[in-house]
């Protein structure tokens, strides 16, 4: 009785994976549900289609412009919050807020403020000469509108994980290296750092993982435009499916998505041991 609840959740996962896997081997289409197995046929048709590594491009784009940013941010913001003062501990409540919105209310609610017509953002801008901002209308500005729009739902997710390792940390070592005279940056860099590395990583693999499988927030922003210009992964494989009715290549995309998310996924977390290591 006690292990029946872990069965039924794995079988009820492993049914509709098994089955996407199987699909990923046929050639069915949503309007033509006649599937016949053609023995891993669409996945060279996929690996041969320039859509395909244009998407990967894009993936690797936002993800490494996402996750790069939150972490600079985050690791900043929670080295500010680190600390009992009156600012830092009101800080600390109120930058969970983004985290209690879903992503996609947040994206539509901010694609209105950033709509290059009548947004308040660019009424803001007009005071300085750019009003005319096109935000996520723009092919040249399009990346830059969703990965800010990321940033500033996710960073906070970020900064908890980060603060949370900051106030984790034993203090001896650091009165022991302000007893030695140690300057506040060789603390940081020598100290801080390594000893939060492993509390750093873990809150970079979920970035990574949720940022190479993005809908939500690209979805509501540009829906992938304009153009192609934001089609990431996951909205290639919708459009594989829903749009162009091939449910075989939409769901063979999501296939070479996950094997990606496991391999990337054992390196990091293999990197995650080595950190830990060094510190015991």
């Amino acid at each position: 009785m006690i292990i029946l609840p872990a069965i039924l959740v794995t079988i009820l996962f492993l049914i509709p994976f098994i089955w996407g896997i199987g699909l990923s081997f046929t050639n069915y289409r949503l309007n033509n549900p006649n599937a016949h197995i053609n023995w891993g046929k669409t996945y060279y048709v996929l690996l041969s289609n320039i859509r395909f590594w244009k998407a990967a491009l894009r993936t690797f784009q936002f993800t490494f412009f996402v996750v790069g940013i939150e972490l600079l941010f985050g690791f900043f913001i929670a080295f500010l919050l680190n600390n009992e003062t009156a600012m830092a501990k009101i800080v600390r409540r109120v930058i969970v807020f983004p985290l209690m919105i879903a992503p996609i209310i947040g994206t539509i609610l901010l694609k209105l403020m950033l709509n290059n017509k009548f947004g308040v953002i660019n009424f803001f801008l007009s005071f300085f000469g750019a009003g005319d901002f096109p935000w996520g209308a723009s092919p040249s500005t399009a990346m830059f509108t969703v990965v800010l729009v990321d940033v500033w739902i996710f960073t906070p997710f970020m900064v908890l994980i980060i603060l949370a390792g900051l106030r984790s940390l034993p203090k001896d070592p650091f009165e022991a290296a302000c007893v030695d005279g140690a300057a506040g940056k060789h603390i940081l860099w020598n100290i801080t750092l390594p000893m939060v590395m492993p509390t750093i990583l873990i809150a970079v693999i979920f970035r990574v993982i949720d940022s190479i499988k993005v809908f939500d927030v690209i979805w509501g922003m540009t829906a992938g435009g304009p153009g192609d210009t934001t089609t990431v992964f996951s909205i290639l494989g919708y459009i594989f499916t829903f749009s162009s009715l091939d449910v075989a290549k939409g769901t063979t995309l999501l296939v070479l998505v996950w094997v990606a998310l496991i391999f990337l996924g054992n390196k990091m977390v293999a990197y995650w041991d080595k950190a830990r290591a060094r510190i015991e």
